[in-house]
Parts: structure tokens; C-alpha cells; sequence
């Protein structure tokens, strides 16, 4: 049994001063697997104080030094791969593969950032001015329960080449792979208080995080609810936010796709981390001509999909989160049927061959109007619209009617007709007949997607003030 009872505080874990106690629920079991003490305010003022005192020394740091500090954390995570992958499958759920490829990036994380530092200029001449690239100071990270560790790294491997100390929150669902997380990052003998992690609650380590006048900059992944919330707290101390919220996102077949190629892709891309991505295309339109072949295809790709043990190597969608989530996305898939769509695979319940665990039948819903729910909330879990449009602006139109812009993609044969629908969507990232994201290129989301990017040179300028000198020699 795990019990996670500390903070990672200047240096050295902790013991928490709060009390609320919450269980660990391993996904696919349903059986308590331990217990996490959450932190409280006290625990986040102690952990902003050991920030603060760090950026005095961060902020004047050499490129080498920022460097030094994120190829030792490269090593440190690496070295940590296994028990990474471990945490995640027992306490989420994720299958094997994809844990496997996200404890891999997180190392990559700080050598990306590293490589931008290198070449990044800090101060550069326009003009009669200097321009000089400051960072902008102590940092807040926070961090989904549906991609902890990547999220995590990426965030802090951008601080840390700027130059900013950092107070990281975890989603308290996440204390394992917190926990582990955060004796890999201690692995690489960091100054103290360079780092900062703390699991709580949003109505007291998440409140003084946002309103702390100490802390400079807040960056966020989560819900567009609680990005707003956060926003809106930190107006009041002129905190410098990046949000990366919520999506709805849709998957586009031209009329000249290869079915063969594509329905693989893009199945992958609507359930890829058991359907719980903000980037998932949970909204595929295709052309109406071309629409029962698709829907038979889909149907005999989804039916070979399985769905079980995540430590199974073989194993494409694990379970929800937890029970919470699992029957959210229960309530969905019973608003699709009532609202008309025609079930193509799925449904309600959990798969026949599963007894226990919160498992989702891999679901998908054909003849979904753009009215339905399922087509324009945020379901976050293995269920796919299919949509069908009569002309390539209806689609156009189709994709861009949503309060999300955060990914699309696009499959066809013909890669300069996508490219051209491609500049058309209203998104912040389109790929184009592609699962996988360039990660050393910016991320982030357009309309309730979200504020700024992440990711390279974009990725580290989030974390930068300019100040412009120019002087009369």
C-alpha cells in the first residue's frame, strides 16, 4: 500500500501540514491501493517562500548553468523510466505502450529545451536598443490527472531554461505518479527550492497559487472551466498565464482518403489514452458519398481493438480514471442514443468480457447532427462521432463550429489540398495524415482552447519578460 504524506519543499520531502486524507483506487481492480495526505495553503506558502528564495540565484544564471540543470534531469527521469511506467499503469490505468512512450518523453522534455536554450539569443541588438530576455519570476505549474508526468516535465523543463523557480500542483488524483515523479526529479541535485511540489486541493493550494503576489507566472492544462477560474484570480496580481484547456476536435476525410490508412489513425486519434486526450478527434466528418464505407470500416477496426489489462502489451484502451469518470462518459453515450445518433459500436456498460474495472466499451455513434451533445462537449473517453458533410466548405464550417480550436486532422492523398484546408482551421495544431505532434514546435489551443503555446522556442518565451535599454553613449 502506498501512503503519500509529503510535499517536495526546498530541497527535501516534507511532511504535510494538512489533514484531508483522500484513497487510492487503482482503475482496473477498483481496489484501494493506498492513501494520499493532501497538502493545505500553509504547505503552498512554504513552498512559494523556497521558490522565491531560488530565483534570487536563478534569475542571474549562466545558459550553461540552466543547461547543466536540464540534462541532469534528463538523466534523472530516464533513469526513472520503469517506475514511471509502472505508477501510471497502476494508478491510471494507462495501457502499456503509451505509458512506456510518455516516461520516454518526459526525459526528452529537458534535452529538447536544452538544445533550444543553445541556441537561443538572451539579449540581442535591434536598433540602437539591447533587448534582454528576463524571466518573468517565480512559476506556477499545474498539472492534469491525465498526463502528469509529461505535463509536469514539459512545463518545468521551460521554466528552468528561463530562468524561473517553480511550485508544481499535480492533480491530487495523481499522487503515485507524483511521488515518483518527484524522487526522480530530486535524483538530479538541483539547488534548493529550484522546484517545488505539493498535491492539494484547487479552493486552497490551487487558490494561493493564483492569488500569491510572489508568484509571477501561472501555467495551466485542464478544463476551459477551471482555466477561466485561474485567470481570473491572477488578473488581480497581473500574473502572466498560459492555459491549455479543453477540446473538441475534429478529424477530417477528404474525399480522395485511403480507408485502409486512415480509419487506423484516426480510431487511434479519437481513443488514444483510453480517450482521455484534450487533443482526442472525437469528431470525424467524411464525405456523405463515402459515408457507409467508412462507417463499415470503422466498425470492423473498432471491433478488433482490445480492451482490458493495461499492462498487457497487446492492449488498446485501458480503463477510466475512476468511477467519476467512467460514468460521466456513461452519461454521454446515454445522451447520444437519446438524442437520435445511431449506435455503430459499443454502448453503455462496461465490455461483456470485463467484470470489474471502470472500462468503457470503445463507443461510436454515426448521423450525429450538429446539434447533439456528444458533438460539441468534451466527453473525455472512448467515444467517437461520425459526421457526414456534402461539400468541402460544410466541412471546413463543420470543424470550425466549435468552441474549441485546440488540434484537427486531416487525412488525403492529395497533402497540398490539406495543407490549403489546413490554413482554413480555426486550430492551433493540424496534422495531416499523422497521429503524432512535432514537439519541438508549438502547442496550444485557439477560442476556449486556451491562452499561449508550449513547446520549444514558443515554450520558453512563455517563461520570458522583454525589457528594451537603450542608451545615449
Amino acid at each position: 500500500m502506498w501512503n503519500v504524506n509529503q510535499a517536495y519543499i526546498d530541497g527535501t520531502f516534507v511532511d504535510v501540514q494538512g489533514t484531508e486524507t483522500l484513497p487510492v483506487i487503482n482503475p482496473t481492480s477498483e481496489q484501494e491501493i493506498g492513501q494520499l495526505t493532501l497538502a493545505n495553503r500553509a504547505d503552498a506558502v512554504l513552498a512559494i517562500e523556497a521558490a522565491k528564495r531560488a530565483q534570487r540565484w536563478l534569475a542571474v544564471s549562466s545558459k550553461a548553468e540552466r543547461i547543466d540543470m536540464l540534462m541532469a534531469l534528463q538523466q534523472a527521469v530516464l533513469s526513472h523510466s520503469d517506475r514511471l511506467r509502472e505508477s501510471a499503469i497502476e494508478e491510471y490505468g494507462g495501457v502499456f505502450a503509451r505509458t512506456q512512450w510518455v516516461s520516454q518523453y518526459a526525459a526528452q522534455c529537458f534535452k529538447n529545451m536544452a538544445q533550444v536554450l543553445e541556441g537561443y539569443d538572451l539579449v540581442r541588438e535591434i536598433g540602437g536598443a539591447s533587448v534582454i530576455m528576463e524571466p518573468v519570476g517565480v512559476a506556477a505549474l499545474i498539472a492534469p490527472w491525465n498526463s502528469v508526468v509529461g505535463t509536469v516535465c514539459s512545463k518545468l523543463s521551460s521554466a528552468i531554461a528561463a530562468g524561473c523557480a517553480s511550485v508544481i500542483k499535480p492533480s491530487e488524483l495523481s499522487p503515485i505518479q507524483t511521488y515518483v515523479l518527484a524522487t526522480a526529479l530530486h535524483g538530479a541535485g538541483l539547488p534548493e527550492g529550484v522546484f517545488n511540489i505539493l498535491l492539494g486541493r484547487g479552493h486552497d493550494v490551487g487558490d494561493e497559487l493564483t492569488r500569491n503576489p510572489d508568484v509571477a507566472k501561472i501555467s495551466f492544462t485542464g478544463s476551459t472551466q477551471t482555466g477561466k477560474q485561474i485567470a481570473r484570480a491572477g488578473i488581480e496580481t497581473m500574473k502572466r498565464v498560459s492555459l491549455a484547456l479543453s477540446g473538441k476536435s475534429a478529424t477530417l476525410f477528404l474525399d480522395d482518403v485511403d480507408l485502409a490508412t486512415a480509419v487506423p489513425l484516426a480510431i487511434n486519434a479519437a481513443f488514444m489514452n483510453n480517450g482521455q486526450a484534450c487533443v482526442a478527434g472525437s469528431r470525424l466528418l467524411v464525405p456523405r458519398a463515402r459515408l457507409d464505407e467508412v462507417i463499415r470500416a470503422v466498425q470492423a477496426h473498432v471491433e478488433t481493438l482490445r480492451v482490458g489489462d493495461p499492462y498487457d502489451p497487446q492492449t488498446v484502451i485501458g480503463p477510466a480514471v475512476n468511477q467519476r469518470q467512467y460514468e460521466r462518459v456513461q452519461t454521454y453515450i446515454r445522451r447520444g442514443l437519446e438524442e437520435g445518433a445511431t449506435l455503430v459500436s459499443g454502448g453503455t456498460g462496461r465490455p461483456q468480457t470485463l467484470e470489474k474495472g471502470y472500462f468503457v466499451k470503445p463507443t461510436v455513434f454515426a448521423n450525429v447532427s450538429e446539434d447533439m451533445t456528444i458533438a460539441n462537449e468534451e466527453i473525455f473517453g472512448p467515444v467517437l462521432s461520425i459526421m457526414a458533410y456534402d461539400s468541402l466548405e460544410q466541412a471546413i464550417a463543420m470543424a470550425n463550429r466549435s468552441d474549441y480550436g485546440l488540434q484537427a486532422y486531416i487525412f488525403s492523398s492529395d497533402t497540398d489540398l490539406a495543407r490549403r484546408v489546413a490554413s482554413r482551421l480555426a486550430v492551433g495544431t493540424v496534422l495531416i495524415n499523422r497521429c503524432a505532434t512535432e514537439l519541438m514546435a508549438p502547442f496550444g489551443g485557439r477560442k476556449q482552447s486556451g491562452l499561449g503555446r508550449e513547446f520549444g522556442v514558443f515554450g520558453l518565451e512563455a517563461f520570458l519578460e522583454t525589457k528594451t535599454v537603450v542608451a545615449d553613449d
